[in-house]
């Protein structure tokens, strides 16, 4: 990281950006070009969780190429000065790498959503109809290397 004064080296804070943030992106390689959508995701001991539809550009690309990176940010603010130049950005975010498997197991596939759902607010147990649950495509991602970079007072 060029600069190091903002390398986010405590786990419990890059924990905390994987746990609380709302939206992940995945950047993947489609071709000769770079491809990235934007997904709700949950996360629990190194693994995010995405939900899928089984068809669709994102699925074919991943069919291709399952190597991905992904971006989360926790928070952001633009802090305005007086001098245009002395603007900032104050903020937190993660940055990582990994594959993208299709959970098969029906047993591993309720778990994921359920902690999918658990993340934006689902009470209690989630309970889902075959129907349904066999036609959502849970992604997870084990994360292999993540780094953290923050800016401005915490």
């Amino acid at each position: 990281m060029r600069r190091a004064e903002k390398e986010i080296l405590d786990q419990g804070i890059i924990e905390q950006i994987l746990t609380e943030s709302q939206l992940c992106r995945i950047a993947m390689i489609d071709g000769d070009e770079p491809y990235i959508v934007p997904l709700n995701y949950g996360y629990a001991e190194g693994v995010l969780y995405m939900h899928s539809a089984p068809q669709g550009r994102k699925m074919d690309v991943l069919s291709e190429n399952n190597r991905v990176c992904f971006e989360i940010e926790y928070a952001h603010q633009v802090v305005k000065k007086k001098e245009p130049c002395n603007w900032t950005t104050r903020y937190r975010s993660v940055i990582g790498y990994g594959n993208i498997e299709v959970v098969t197991d029906m047993e591993e596939k309720k778990k994921g959503l359920r902690i999918i759902m658990q993340k934006y607010g689902y009470k209690g147990k989630a309970e889902y109809n075959e129907g349904s649950i066999n036609f959502v495509v849970l992604l997870q991602l084990k994360i292999e290397k993540i780094t953290g970079k923050q800016s401005g007072e915490w």
